[in-house]
């Protein structure tokens, strides 16, 4: 009988595992600006792809305007991973910089042995790796495997140079206005601690939860905001 149930619940698993991966987007292209003090600084263009129960997200940075004379910065990361009966499960994330090259970083998953090794200018480090960890990229792809019907919502996520955990606070009813209009949204905040940088997300409720918004307040002050330009959704 044991061994019945503990097939169940494997099958179980499976079968949740499938209808997360059928419900998820083949494909997904966003664009956002960069914006601080009101100046364009910059561009992302992603790109979410499913290939039934693996996923692929591509993201690439540039400066552009007055920011593009001072450096011309490209920054091209990249989240490969499962999609499980939780989410995404990622296995390799790298982040690369065309100029700062010193300030690459990657991350490789071993969800087996429940460790991850961070490779930086520092060299490579093995540590613990908690479950439902994900790297910076996989984290906001995340929101849409999730229910997000509590009002807190904590997980690990690694850049490639560390693996740190996160804390949210989350309220409903909210709404957010970007270039493609206003939507209603799920206000997603870090606790407001002194000394640390302050994260706000706006989830687009009628998009899946997908993030249309994103303030990072420094500990000094400085503002730097992430609006989304584009969402073409491919089911």
């Amino acid at each position: 009988m044991n061994a019945f149930i503990r097939l169940l619940g494997c099958l179980l698993i499976v079968c949740s595992a499938s209808a997360i991966a059928a419900n998820a987007p083949s494909r997904l292209e966003v664009s956002y600006d960069i914006i601080k003090d009101g100046i364009r600084g910059a561009t992302i263009t992603e790109t979410f792809t499913r290939t039934q129960d693996k996923y692929h997200i591509e993201s690439v940075s540039k400066a552009i305007g007055i920011v593009a004379l001072i450096k011309p910065e490209t920054i091209h990361v990249i989240s490969d991973g499962v999609l499980t009966a939780k989410g995404l499960r990622p296995l390799t994330f790298t982040s690369q910089r065309k100029l700062d090259t010193d300030r690459n970083a990657s991350a490789d998953f071993d969800w087996v042995a429940n460790s991850i090794t961070l490779n930086d200018r520092s060299g490579k480090r093995t540590l613990p790796l908690p479950a439902g960890t994900q790297d910076r990229l996989s984290a906001m792809y995340q929101f849409l495997f999730l229910s997000l019907k509590d009002s807190a919502l904590d997980f690990y996520m690694t850049n490639g140079n560390k693996l740190d955990i996160y804390n949210y606070l989350i309220t409903p009813g909210q709404s957010v206005t970007v270039p493609l209009g206003t939507f209603k949204a799920l206000y997603v905040t870090s606790p407001q601690k002194s000394g640390e940088s302050r994260t706000e997300i706006w989830l687009a409720t009628e998009h899946a939860n997908f993030p249309y918004k994103m303030v990072i307040t420094d500990p000094d002050g400085d503002q730097f905001m992430q609006v989304l330009t584009r969402f073409d959704f491919t089911p």
